[in-house]
């Protein structure tokens, strides 16, 4: 009865949601503020679904170091109701070009004024990260990027590829991290208490003095830090009884070192 309950709940507020958010959009395509908006309103999908998230960040703070690049792990679909506080105005994110088929999610992710690229064609990418950096430079934008890549499903925190790094040191703006407790698996709709979620932010990276070949090393280093970070936050974080913590130690190390150069290398090189 309890998952019959929320899903209608959360049904009626994917509605309500959708006409909010078109209303906002295209009242203002693009403004750098939908973000923002739209988010605000999905942290009241925490209270419907039993979850209790807490926020370790003042605000104040993060907004005087924008413009930046956020990044945080990325675990499941429900990261966006998760994190909902950490987006501010002046922030958008990045996500690949398929997302806008998604129904509800998709037109709102692009009105938004978030940045969609296609993966699929590699030849392109290193002049669609030239032109990121120059809308960063230009508009004043932050970008919110997931280093993974992918969701995780609870297998740890995959690879970080180096394409954050490499776009802020482009744009000539620092590095912020967030890390989300783990919780793959926590959200259960048919459970009437979830626990707690936990999202802090760690201390902002300066990449300006980066070499170019010190990136990889620098992004392996980011990556074992958050990862660092999310264990003592596991440690302290309420769960429902049986759940099972991701194996950090298995994952994985370090950075995606694939054969193929990463399109943000090659927008260095044509920097």
């Amino acid at each position: 009865m309890l998952l019959i309950i929320r899903m209608l709940i959360l049904g009626i507020m994917g509605i309500l949601w959708l006409i909010a958010g078109l209303a906002i959009c295209l009242c203002r395509p693009g403004h750098p503020w939908n973000l923002y908006a739209l988010t605000q309103m999905l942290r009241l999908v925490q209270r419907v679904v039993g979850v209790r998230v807490t926020y370790r960040f003042d605000v104040k703070e993060l907004r005087s170091r924008m413009p930046a690049i956020f990044v945080g792990n990325h675990q499941t679909n429900w990261d966006i109701v998760t994190v909902a506080d950490v987006p501010q105005p002046g922030l958008v994110c990045i996500g690949k070009k398929s997302l806008i088929w998604v129904p509800v999610f998709g037109i709102l992710f692009y009105l938004s004024g978030n940045i969609l690229i296609d993966r699929s064609n590699r030849s392109r990418n290193g002049e669609e990260f030239l032109s990121l950096v120059r809308r960063i430079r230009k508009k004043n934008l932050s970008l919110w990027i997931f280093p993974e890549g992918h969701r995780s499903k609870g297998s740890g925190m995959l690879p970080f590829k180096t394409g954050a790094v490499h776009t802020a040191k482009l744009a000539g703006v620092p590095i912020i991290p967030f890390v989300t407790s783990s919780y793959y698996g926590q959200i259960k709709l048919n459970r009437w208490d979830n626990g707690e979620i936990i999202v802090e932010m760690l201390p902002p990276r300066d990449v300006s003095g980066l070499e170019k070949s010190e990136i990889r090393k620098f992004t392996q280093n980011l990556r074992q830090d958050m990862i660092a970070r999310i264990k003592e936050l596991d440690k302290e974080v309420r769960r429902p009884d049986g759940f099972v913590l991701p194996d950090y130690d298995s994952a994985e190390n370090g950075s995606d070192d694939g054969a193929k150069q990463e399109p943000s290398e090659q927008a260095s090189e044509k920097s």
